[in-house]
């Protein structure tokens, strides 16, 4: 009851300061004993659109400061419900009465050109498929993609070329690009690899348009020609995967089964590859970028993993590896916590329902906003702090709520890549501290805009020099 009145008198005080603004969302049922979701539209049209692509990090936490863990808000023309912090975000992702949908959550943002991927499936359709699909996740595949990404890793390291003003984001994006047409597709780089990647990218930037209509030439128009080139290329390509052995994600995939004897059929492959592809990529190119960064900031940082991967005594890592570098997966984690790849995930509610005691209509979208969450106190100390250490066993910040690190979600929708994605940016960081050397200004602050994830606008500059080269005694 306490709590109630606190929160009625936050919004009454909101009300008389911002009188022309600050409403409910929707009056809750009479007798229903919720509470209004109170918040604004901010400007006329365009709400918070450009506030939000410029810095949703500070978006989010202006929401919080006005009006708590529950706020509405208005972006891309769509009125949304935000729910920051560990508890709203949980209550969202738990999703216990089955009162939020993913798909028609991501409809707006992504449906045109990621429909029927993973992400965008409901309820006991998303069991089904997540089951299949696990298939191609197991700890037996994940090695044999380790396998596989090693050398590609070396030779496209072998290729850069280091300067003073060397674009970071751009090379570790085609880096993972070439990764993922290679270990994914099964492509090899040549012509038709190149159109792949071209298609990829061009779907991916088709849900980041801002004017959504198909104008010869626009984002949003070249989106959905790059879905259309993925789905021929796709659909003419499972009839040899099914019936080949390759160990490339596209044939895991194709011949995928549980054992009931469940396995997806050919629009499954196709709209989960054209997905499986966004996720993995976007994602983990945002990850390792993110880290270099900061690695350049914090050169004690770099210095004592560059240590670390030294005393492993491998120019490469094996899986086993993976867990014999504490201070990278530190490292690696504090990443994810202040530049969560994929920070903000929409959902939409599809019956009447409630986030902490607050009255959500069906129908209302939802932002779970973990990039906020994990960048506020009271659950993280000093939370723009670049600080590892924090994940130590002595400290564990993230045990604070079991949803205070959540950079891959929760829920029954929790990212079924997670292993992968960290295997991948751990993979090639490792190659990475054996073979350069990296700093940035120290009056430079990444410029980010909103991608998937909190992206760097200008390419990510760094001062990069090559190492001695290594002789290890122990070879892979």
């Amino acid at each position: 009851m306490n709590l109630t009145r606190s929160i009625q008198a936050k919004a009454a005080a909101l009300t008389e300061l911002y009188p022309a603004k600050v409403k409910p969302l929707a009056d809750p049922p009479p007798d229903s004993g919720l509470l209004p979701v109170m918040g604004d539209g901010g400007a006329p049209l365009v709400g918070h659109t450009f506030e939000g692509l410029r810095d949703v990090l500070a978006l989010g936490r202006q929401l919080y400061g006005r009006y708590g863990e529950v706020s509405w808000t208005s972006s891309f023309g769509h009125t949304m419900v935000a729910a920051i912090g560990p508890a709203a975000v949980e209550e969202v992702w738990a999703n216990r009465n089955k009162a939020f949908s993913s798909e028609l959550g991501w409809e707006y943002f992504l449906g045109p050109f990621f429909r029927r991927g993973l992400m965008l499936l409901d309820f006991d359709e998303h069991l089904y498929h997540r089951r299949i699909m696990q298939q191609a996740f197991t700890r037996p595949r994940l090695i044999g993609y380790l396998d596989m990404m090693t050398p590609l890793i070396s030779r496209e390291l072998d290729d850069w070329r280091p300067s003073g003003h060397f674009h970071v984001y751009h090379h570790a994006k085609q880096m993972l690009l070439n990764l993922a047409t290679e270990v994914f597709v099964g492509e090899h780089l040549g012509p038709e690899a190149r159109k792949l990647e071209r298609a990829f990218e061009d779907t991916v930037r088709g849900g980041q348009a801002f004017v959504r209509a198909s104008i010869p030439g626009g984002t949003w128009s070249r989106g959905l020609s790059g879905r259309k080139y993925l789905q021929r290329y796709f659909r003419s390509h499972i009839a040899a995967k099914r019936a080949g052995d390759g160990q490339d994600l596209f044939s895991v995939l194709s011949r995928a089964q549980t054992t009931e004897g469940h396995r997806f059929t050919d629009e499954d492959v196709v709209n989960h590859m054209i997905f499986v592809l966004m996720a993995a990529h976007d994602t983990s190119t945002l990850a390792l970028s993110m880290l270099t960064y900061l690695l350049g900031r914090n050169r004690e940082w770099q210095d004592r993993l560059r240590a670390e991967s030294v005393a492993l005594g491998k120019p490469t890592l094996t899986y086993d590896d993976l867990d014999k570098l504490p201070a990278l997966d530190m490292a690696f984690k504090e990443t994810l916590r202040m530049y969560a790849p994929a920070g903000v995930l929409f959902r939409q509610a599809v019956k009447d329902t409630d986030i902490l005691g607050h009255y959500v209509p069906a129908g209302t979208d939802v932002m779970i906003s973990a990039y906020a969450s994990m960048r506020m106190e009271p659950w993280w100390e000093r939370p723009n702090e670049f600080d590892p250490e924090r994940f130590s066993e002595e400290r564990r910040e993230d045990k604070s709520h079991r949803y205070a690190w959540s950079p891959f979600g929760g829920g029954a929708h929790k990212c079924i890549g997670l292993y992968f994605g960290g295997m991948t940016v751990k993979a090639a960081m490792h190659q990475m501290l054996l073979r350069y050397t990296w700093s940035v200004p120290s009056d430079y602050e990444v410029p980010l805009t909103w991608g998937t994830g909190p992206t760097p606008a200008d390419g990510l500059p760094v001062d990069l020099q090559r190492l001695p080269a290594r002789n290890f005694a122990v070879s892979r």
